[in-house]
Parts: structure tokens; C-alpha cells; sequence
């Protein structure tokens, strides 16, 4: 069931605003071309820099807008979003369960089909910097056609029952090199990289206190860390053989930098601009770090 969340002034004006697929303060987008070929994490630098939802400080989280501005602003090589499932088992960019948070209506995202979803409107966090609209989240196919291979991108499954139509959406776009697929689940990345995708694992520092990573070389491609684990945990990842080791979710200088001197090449953020345009300077190692 689907309830609507009372609107206010501004807010009841941006909602009925429809920018399916619009740039920031722009018109539609014009379709992207590939070029020689679609971009792949083969040409990702030796630190890269991952917009976290497509930088959910600075942007608007998972919208089409918020994606391009990202793309557009090149302070980061990977965007991240997240994928729900909805009833007719379309694939939609979305993080929670429930539309209440981030919409300007209520229930649960897996509720909806694919016609219905057309009327949800996201409703911009007022804390963000810039002027944003009302717009409609967009579904996978959107995203993948949009960014497809201009950028490396990183889908998080939220429901693997979705798994396979997201896997068959990235090879009909001949982007299996150019996708990550995201999950908390080593059962489901091991399915992943049986799909013949990129997988990507997420761990939290509760669960790297335990974890062995060098059990999952053989299937994962990026290990995704929690930047609060702790510094022990950090180095056995970085040091497990997977050639791939992101930190999530970096907000601060500080906690980029000890993530970077514990042996992590990647720096997952809510603030892309912010710490990708000033990079900070490591110094010293991880030995040095732990002697601390």
C-alpha cells in the first residue's frame, strides 16, 4: 500500500515537477556516445574515487539528476547507486525498503509496478548546496543506458532476487567490465561472478573482525571495507590478494588519509568534491600507522 506524505508550501510545488532524466539546472541530457568502446575498471587510476550514492552530500541520493551532476563534475571515476525490485520485477535506483524517507510518499518500493513508479517524485534534502527539483527516480535500465560506459558504475543489489534481470540489463549493454555489482553477501557475490559479472563486496567492521578475505580472492573484485574498522582488520583486507580495496563511507580528510596509509586504493564518499579536489598526503606506512 502506498500512502501519500503530507506536502508544504515548496515542497508541494517541487513534487509535482516531473524531470524524468533531466540534468541539473538543464534540459534532458543528450544521449552519450561510447566512442571506441565502453569504458572499463580496467582504466580506473591507482586510487579511485567512488561517489557513494552519487555523492549524498552534494547531491541529491540515487537520482538521475544527482548521477549526472557527479559524471559531470569528474571528481569521481565510479558512481554508486542502489537497486530495488519492484512488483512486476522491474529494477529501480532506490536505497530503502520504504518510499517515506527520500519521497513524498509512503510504503514499500516492492508494492509498486513499473507504472505506478513513474508517479513517485523524490524530495531533495534541503541541506544540500545548490537548487534542486523534484524528480523521478529512474529505473536501471535508465541509468545504464544514460552513464553506461562513459563511466565505471556500481550497483548494490537491496533484493538478489532481482540478480538476474540486473545481470541480464549490463550484458544486453555489453558492460561487464564497466559494472560492479555490490553486495553485503558472499553467497551472492559467488553468484554474481558466476553471472560473468564484477563482483563487489561490502563488509562492516563488525563483520572484518571475523572475516578471512583471502577466502573470497578467487570471486571478488573489489573488497568494499568499513572505514571504521579497525586498523588491524583494514590491513588483512588490503592485504588479502583481492586487487580492489575501498573504503566506505568516507566523509572526512582524516579518515581518507588512514585509509589510504593502511593499504586501501579506494575511497568511497558522500563527498566526492570535496575530497577528491583535495587530495590529502599520506605519510609514512601501515606499520607506522599501527606503531601510533
Amino acid at each position: 500500500m502506498v500512502t501519500r506524505i503530507a506536502q508544504t508550501g515548496l515542497a508541494a510545488v517541487a513534487s509535482a515537477v516531473s524531470l524524468a532524466l533531466t540534468g541539473h539546472g538543464g534540459g534532458p541530457a543528450a544521449p552519450l556516445e561510447w566512442g571506441g568502446g565502453p569504458l572499463t575498471v580496467d582504466s580506473l587510476p591507482r586510487v579511485t574515487y567512488v561517489a557513494h550514492r552519487g555523492g549524498a552530500r552534494e547531491v541529491p541520493e540515487n537520482s538521475m539528476s544527482g548521477l549526472m551532476a557527479a559524471y559531470r563534475r569528474g571528481t569521481a571515476q565510479v558512481l554508486d547507486f542502489d537497486t530495488r525490485v519492484l512488483r512486476d520485477g522491474t529494477p529501480v535506483v532506490f536505497h530503502d525498503a520504504t518510499l517515506n524517507r527520500t519521497t513524498y510518499l509512503g510504503g514499500a518500493v516492492s508494492g509498486l509496478d513499473a507504472r505506478e513508479w513513474r508517479g513517485v517524485r523524490l524530495r531533495p534534502r534541503a541541506s544540500l548546496p545548490g537548487s534542486w527539483r523534484s524528480e523521478r527516480p529512474p529505473t536501471v535500465a535508465e541509468v545504464l543506458d544514460r552513464l553506461g560506459g562513459r563511466i565505471v558504475l556500481m550497483l548494490e543489489v537491496k533484493d538478489p532476487r532481482g540478480l538476474d534481470r540486473l545481470a541480464a540489463l549490463v550484458r544486453a549493454r555489453g558492460l561487464t567490465r564497466s559494472v560492479l555489482v555490490n553486495t553485503n553477501d558472499p553467497e551472492v557475490a559467488r553468484r554474481v561472478h558466476r553471472l560473468g559479472l564484477l563482483t563487489q563486496l561490502w563488509r562492516s567492521a563488525r563483520q572484518l573482525r571475523t572475516d578471512r578475505p583471502g577466502r573470497w580472492r578467487s570471486y571478488v573484485d573489489v573488497l568494499d571495507v568499513d572505514v571504521k574498522a579497525r586498523d588491524v582488520d583494514l590491513m588483512r583486507a588490503a592485504r588479502s590478494g583481492i586487487p580492489r580495496v575501498w573504503a566506505h563511507t568516507v566523509v572526512t580528510p582524516a579518515q581518507r588519509d588512514r585509509a589510504l596509509a593502511l593499504g586501501c586504493n579506494g575511497i568511497i564518499t558522500d563527498a566526492p568534491g570535496r575530497l577528491a579536489r583535495h587530495p590529502g598526503r599520506v605519510i609514512g606506512t601501515a606499520s607506522s600507522v599501527l606503531g601510533r
